[in-house]
């Protein structure tokens, strides 16, 4: 079964619908279900399927292709000498079957294009001049090497320039969709513990599979990241930005220096800290690694594009970075001796914070806005004893359009949140400190996001809005 991917599911299917042919690229970071959606939005039925070979030659690549096509055909094919004699039998065993729509797909295709196998130039040769002239065609390339996908096929500047039909970015679940899985898996999971294990897994759907309904959640991170004799997610990051770019080194750079600063870094800081020059590849690697979901790139309100930040919201990312990297403990029971400890508290405020800003169109829905014009910004400022304002950080800014901004402060807690009177001055504070920096004439609604709402009191009313961890869902 299925969950979600409703409307990824409605545009291959209008894609197979339609009475033309179509090309269609599917794309997104491993284990998000790419191969999957395809699969079971097609019933698991294809004219013609075939699956690349992780690390094969080009020799090796060819054969397993011939394999595929005498499976399908029920012909026998002499060896293939390269790639334009593999897709002219294709082309001819194609055009030989009868009317109707034909499903060619090809799986971790960015593996069949091994080097100086001018995979590439056969596979434009075969849909330009010969599956783009018929009406019965629907070709679905799907990989998780989006580097390659991006490059060779999105940005063509070749043979494939502007050739496909249909982009499929396919993203990771959202907590509404994991709660789905959650329960069609019978997990037994509170809304509480869900948002926790979305801080360590995010929304990866195999992650998500890897989880055991007879052990509490912590035995599952525990069992997963630090056993000893574990096949989970303990060697998980090498393999993950391996899959994804052809060559992982510079990114993987990039995200090292961005893990050691929370609220972000400039480009010119990730020059510094990375050791990568600034260049159109660092540009490169960071609007890769945008698409893959792995940063965000967000703008200070009132400050230019040049000064944007980019930070990583990527939650096993940051959580390898806490927790795996360089661990010492030898302890397979880490997780669970260490919930309530000063590291995990911490951990768990940023860890929610990140959570929260995947979710803004439920923030954005909770607050009755979906329909409204906004932007969302972060802000900081340094301390201007001139002015009388404070260093001020706020990490999600809602700037509307009916003349509202909503500050938001999400707090993560395991019961209703209860702001002090020394909280309270704080938030009143960072709201003018904002108003006075920004000379802002809309009106500034402090906005708390916590699991549990808050606690009434004396100082409760200083938050005009409340959001539930329920809202996100």
């Amino acid at each position: 079964m299925i969950i979600g991917r409703k409307s990824e599911q409605k545009e291959l299917l209008d894609a197979a619908n339609t009475e033309y042919s179509k090309f269609v690229a599917v794309y997104g970071r491993r284990r998000v279900g790419k191969t999957f959606l395809i699969r079971e939005t097609f019933n698991y039925s294809f004219t013609f399927q075939h699956t690349g070979l992780a690390h094969g030659k080009m020799k090796d690549q060819l054969l397993s292709f011939r394999a595929s096509l005498q499976n399908a055909s029920g012909r026998k094919y002499s060896q293939f000498k390269n790639w334009y004699e593999a897709f002219f039998a294709l082309e001819e065993w194609l055009g030989s079957l009868p009317e109707g729509k034909k499903i060619v797909f090809f799986d971790e295709l960015p593996w069949m294009d091994t080097p100086r196998s001018n995979f590439i130039s056969g596979l434009e040769h075969f849909w330009n001049s010969w599956a783009s002239a018929r009406k019965d065609i629907l070709l679905i390339a799907c990989g998780s090497a989006t580097s390659w996908i991006v490059n060779k096929l999105i940005n063509n500047h070749g043979g494939l320039h502007n050739r496909l039909t249909n982009k499929i970015l396919l993203h990771p679940f959202t907590l509404s969709e994991c709660e789905q899985y959650s329960e069609a898996n019978k997990l037994g999971l509170s809304r509480y513990q869900m948002v926790e294990n979305y801080m360590i897994m995010g929304g990866i759907p195999f992650y998500w599979s890897l989880l055991k309904r007879e052990m509490s959640m912590a035995q599952n991170i525990d069992s997963l990241f630090f056993s000893e004799d574990t096949e989970g997610l303990s060697h998980e990051y090498d393999q993950l930005y391996s899959s994804l770019f052809n060559n992982p080194e510079p990114y993987m750079q990039v995200v090292t220096a961005l893990a050691k600063k929370n609220k972000g870094l400039t480009r010119d800081d990730i020059v510094h800290d990375s050791g990568i020059k600034t260049s159109g590849d660092l540009t490169r690697y960071l609007n890769e690694l945008e698409w893959c979901g792995f940063i965000r790139k967000y703008n200070c309100i009132g400050k230019q594009s040049k000064d944007a930040l980019y930070q990583l919201i990527d939650n096993f990312t940051l959580f390898y970075f806490q927790y795996i990297k360089g661990n010492k403990n030898n302890d397979s029971h880490f997780w669970t001796n260490n919930i309530g400890s000063p590291l995990h508290r911490a951990w768990c405020g940023l860890a929610f914070e990140r959570v929260c800003l995947q979710h803004i169109s439920q923030i954005k829905e909770a607050l009755g806005i979906a329909g409204v014009l906004s932007n969302v910004y972060s802000w900081r400022t340094e301390a201007d004893e001139d002015k009388g304002i404070d260093k001020t950080q706020i990490d999600l800014l809602i700037d509307r359009n009916d003349g509202v901004i909503n500050l938001c402060e999400m707090k993560f807690s395991e019961q209703e949140y209860a702001i002090t009177e020394d909280e309270e001055m704080k938030l009143r504070r960072r709201r003018g400190n904002f108003i006075e920096a920004t000379q802002t004439k809309k009106a500034v609604h402090i906005t708390l996001v916590t699991p549990y709402g808050l606690r009434q009191n004396s100082h409760s009313a200083i938050a005009q809005n409340e959001i539930t961890l329920n809202n996100l869902f």
